[in-house]
């Protein structure tokens, strides 16, 4: 269902009668556009990576383990780098795991824990999966690349002041 862009932004509207009826809407017009944003990225991410089998996460995690050194890393790292509760990294490899993507292997020194490492089809699925989100850029339209960088930056702002990261 494709449905017609609105002949006006609502966004734009609604930060008016903001204005009008609370108060300042800068914040408020700035948090609702980055909102709707993310909706729209989010739909774009998941229509390029739902041929694959993949979700966000899934592919994500894929990468993760593309980028360490050995192909492998302990779930609990895992859930660290990806910024996800440890049950939400558990369901994660479970369903990476049974679509033999990767494979759970036992720590070589420290029994407690379990490393998750890529498979050959995990890699080459990522590969491809890659080039389905780069293609489209990542659902990210209408900025230049130097326009897309100042919105990281001031993005990391955010997440640096509420203790995001360090």
């Amino acid at each position: 269902m494709t449905t017609r862009p609105l002949p006006f932004d609502p966004i734009a509207r609604a930060a008016e009668l903001w204005e009008q009826r609370v108060g300042p809407s800068t914040t408020m017009a700035a948090v609702t556009s980055i909102m709707r944003v993310q909706q729209i990225i989010q739909s774009a991410v998941d229509t390029a990576l739902r041929p694959h089998g993949l979700t966000f996460a899934r592919y994500e995690a894929l990468v993760l383990l593309c980028f360490s050194r050995r192909g492998s890393l302990p779930m609990r790292v895992m859930g660290e780098r990806l910024q996800l509760h440890p049950t939400s990294v558990t369901n994660i490899v479970d369903r990476l795991e049974a679509d033999g993507l990767v494979r759970r292997l036992p720590h070589p020194t420290d029994r407690r824990t379990t490393l998750v490492e890529i498979t050959d089809a995990g890699r080459k699925l990522r590969a491809i999966a890659t080039e389905a989100v780069t293609s489209i850029d990542f659902g990210l339209r209408g900025l230049t690349e130097r326009q897309t960088r100042r919105l990281t930056e001031l993005l990391a702002r955010v997440r640096r002041a509420t203790g995001d990261f360090g």
